[in-house]
């Protein structure tokens, strides 16, 4: 649905963007991520066509964006980190004149009133622009994106000025949209790309330094693979009973951290996944789970190392 080949950009003697390629299939929600000056949003502005690229070739559900810009641009909706809204214009006015901009050949009537019971906007339908809050700003720069229900869809900091609220609503909306959309979306809230989003990339000083699921990300880049489990029972039967447990290398018993309950840090062995049976067996003990954690790295541990010059530098040209 997207493709993106060999692509850089420079400006004059500076380098924004340095031969990378990723493909986003149909229907998938990519994470696209990269610390400020990194390339995430000149990467953006040559997909949807604002920015013309050096070299390389990107592709939008197999058109050229830049042989057949016309053609790849009404495949795409977008929604920049500023929406481009018309202060001036009501709600009602401003989606009115994106839909005959796009020549949208949907029932009018019915498609805007679906956009905006999609993204909530419509108690505000009547109301300026400019006397809106940021966060309805935010909405009715979505909605514009959603106009002609392209296949495609560019989000750069969609949940930007949203109370805690509203970001809910939208990651909602988004991970619903990637049910029928193809989806790209940037954000400096890691935490909302975890969330949302079936593969992450990382681009750091132009060049693309990951490519992978979140999960398999923390795995590659954590040397600690422990499993960290609080349990209520006795503390040599507990250590005994993981120990056996198929799978697990090593158990340390890290001392009594509440009242009759335990820690234990659990090293399996590489690539198994032991909570399952750690569950299994300690409920048929009626031992109960006080909590478990995973001791690998976090997405923004993972992203702090990967973004760091010395890494960027290393990973040049490659893929991680």
């Amino acid at each position: 649905m997207i493709e993106v080949q060999n692509l850089t950009k420079r400006y004059g003697n500076h380098l924004a963007v340095d031969n990378i390629s990723f493909r986003v299939e149909e229907g998938e929600i990519l994470g696209f991520l990269g610390p400020n000056g990194a390339g995430k949003t000149t990467t953006m502005n040559i997909l949807t066509g604002y920015l013309s690229a050096t070299s390389g070739v990107t592709k939008i559900n197999g058109f050229d964006v830049l042989e057949q810009p016309n053609e790849a641009k009404m495949n795409i909706g977008y929604l920049p980190e500023q929406p481009p809204l018309y202060l001036d214009m009501t709600v009602r006015e401003y989606l009115d004149f994106m839909y005959d901009l796009k020549k949208c050949k949907l029932a009018r009537k019915d498609h805007i009133a679906e956009i905006c019971r999609l993204v909530k906007i419509e108690n505000v339908y009547g109301r300026l622009i400019k006397n809106l809050s940021k966060g309805y700003r935010q909405r009715v720069g979505l909605a514009q994106s959603l106009i002609g229900n392209p296949p495609v869809l560019i989000l750069d900091e969609p949940t930007v000025g949203l109370d805690p609220k509203q970001i809910i609503e939208i990651r909602s909306l988004i991970k619903n949209l990637g049910k029928h959309h193809t989806v790209i979306l940037s954000s400096h809230i890691l935490q909302e790309i975890e969330a949302v989003c079936d593969r992450i990339v990382i681009i750091n000083k132009g060049v693309l330094v990951a490519d992978d699921t979140a999960s398999n990300l923390a795995e590659k880049y954590s040397n600690d693979r422990r499993l960290m489990v609080r349990i209520s029972g006795s503390e040599k039967d507990v250590l005994n009973v993981l120990s056996s447990i198929p799978g697990v290398s090593a158990v340390v018993s890290q001392g009594e951290k509440e009242p009759g309950v335990f820690e234990f840090a659990i090293e399996p062995q590489e690539d198994t996944d032991v909570r399952r049976e750690i569950s299994t067996r300690v409920a048929a003990r009626n031992w109960p789970i006080m909590g478990m954690r995973s001791m690998e790295m976090t997405l923004e541990e993972v992203f702090i190392a990967l973004t760091r010059e010395q890494i960027g530098k290393s990973k040049k040209g490659g893929r991680a």
